[in-house]
């Protein structure tokens, strides 16, 4: 089930200001590095690092990411709204590579969907968490075919 724009749980996502993502970013910019070193690794479950391509640059980035696989795809929660970088640059290309628990996965197809179809990858815990901060709305993408 993808997210409907009209939906009350849409309408309550997560929308940051220009001056709140300018804080973000720079938050990032020393938060990252560290996080990094840590994310993806084979015995680290809560986050994984999402490998994508700059829509306007064409730099590939590098962002750790809460995530958490389900079934033939993944979940991750759409933190900071529908104007993260991460997610813009996912979209336009259409797809991404994620390293997670020590493993690549290239991933195709993101799609945003709701709580109700994002609830069963993550534990009550996190879910309630993710709630807390207004965040209602998750990417999904789903593993690209062997070949």
């Amino acid at each position: 089930m993808t997210a409907d724009p009209n939906s009350r749980s849409s309408r309550r996502s997560l929308d940051l200001g220009p001056r709140a993502r300018s804080i973000v970013r720079f938050a990032a910019r020393i938060i990252n590095p560290p996080i990094l070193l840590i994310a993806g690794r084979r015995w680290m479950p809560i986050l994984g690092v999402l490998h994508h391509r700059g829509r306007r640059s064409g730099r590939m980035y590098a962002t750790p990411l809460g995530m958490r696989p389900l079934g033939n795809t993944f979940i991750m929660p759409r933190t900071f709204g529908k104007d993260a970088a991460w997610y813009l640059n996912v979209k336009a290309a259409g797809w991404g590579v994620v390293t997670y628990k020590g493993r690549d996965y290239t991933l195709i197809d993101p799609q945003v969907v709701d709580y109700a179809t994002a609830a069963p990858a993550f534990p009550r815990y996190e879910l309630f968490q993710f709630r807390l901060v207004g965040i209602n709305e998750y990417l999904r993408l789903r593993e690209a075919p062997s070949d």
